[in-house]
């Protein structure tokens, strides 16, 4: 059965993190020969190639990548180990790996992870982005305590998880004041016929905001979907297009992008989740999270004023537009 020489581990960890054998060198002040020569008996030990010629350089083959990561974590590890005997006097640091669903609003993000960091407790905050199925495998696996997303596990996933709902809100939609100028009507019909950025197919609220349109009998210009929501918004900042974010971070939204709120939609939920492989949170961090969540971020919405979508009031409250001028 084959072993690993972690001195020929970190041999080959330190030209993938570095691109070449000669970086590496000198990185570890050893000759390029000498790990050449380490790279080749761990190949040896593995039974597979981990880099092959690219020109004059060298790229990982599919194992390879697969191995750095493990790589990644083997010698983290180490140093938190290290870390841990230099300072044992000290407070104890506690490491907590969360990853977060590509398709999760980042501010809305911030606003409910972000206590953990301010516990009685020190901790280290290590945050892993991707789609939620990588994430939840790695779950699985305990490479992350938590995973934070927009809707629950999938139920075709065998993976032992529990769903923990950290709060919900409805949306509202914002643009740029550039953009906003040259729209006219009342909210919802000002949408119709705008520019609009659509979050991407895998957000769970995409399809109850198309139904949303289909109900109010408008139909904006999409001209960009996206799945990572703050892209979405950098591109709401540009006045490329109108978009949507959790009203409850509504004036969060607008201070950090320079946005205005024109509407509410009260039939759109967004709704956010902790996933862990325990049925209770134990975690300091992650009760820190919940607690953040119901208290700071969901237990109230945002005081902006914005009009509703048909059917949430009875009286319809106009958006002071300017009108454009036939021929604008």
């Amino acid at each position: 059965m084959a072993t690993i020489n972690f001195k020929h581990l970190r041999y080959f960890w330190a030209v993938a993190k570095s691109g070449s054998i000669a970086h590496a060198s000198a990185q570890l002040h050893v000759t390029p020969q000498s790990i050449s020569s380490q790279l080749a008996l761990l190949e040896e030990a593995l039974g597979t190639g981990l880099f092959r010629r690219a020109g004059r350089g060298l790229e990982m083959t599919d194992v390879g990548r697969r191995i750095v990561s493990y790589a990644e974590e083997i010698f983290g590890l180490e140093d938190e180990l290290l870390a841990a005997v230099r300072h044992r006097g000290s407070r104890t640091v506690l490491p907590f790996r969360i990853g977060i669903a590509d398709s999760v609003p980042k501010s809305l993000t911030y606003r409910v992870v972000e206590p953990a960091l301010h516990m009685e407790e020190a901790v280290r905050l290590i945050c892993k982005e991707g789609r939620l199925v990588s994430l939840l495998a790695e779950l699985s696996v305990h490479r992350l305590d938590l995973v934070i997303a927009d809707r629950t596990m999938p139920t075709d996933l065998k993976v032992r998880a529990y769903n923990h709902l950290l709060g919900s809100s409805d949306v509202t939609v914002f643009g740029a004041e550039a953009l906003l100028k040259t729209l006219k009507g009342a909210f919802p019909e000002v949408v119709d016929n705008a520019p609009f950025l659509m979050p991407g197919a895998e957000v769970a609220i995409r399809p109850a905001l198309e139904q949303w349109f289909e109900a109010q009998r408008v139909h904006p210009r999409i001209v960009g979907e996206f799945d990572d929501s703050a892209l979405l918004k950098a591109f709401g900042q540009g006045g490329v297009g109108l978009f949507v974010a959790p009203t409850a971070i509504a004036d969060y939204v607008c201070r950090q992008y320079d946005v205005r709120a024109i509407g509410r939609i009260k039939s759109v939920i967004e709704q956010l989740y902790a996933i862990t492989t325990e049925r209770r949170m134990q975690h300091p961090a992650a009760l820190a999270i919940r607690q953040a969540a119901a208290r700071e971020v969901f237990g109230v919405t945002g005081t902006h004023s914005a009009p509703s979508d048909r059917g949430s009031s009875k009286r319809q409250r106009r958006i002071q537009l300017p009108s454009k001028r036939r021929g604008e």
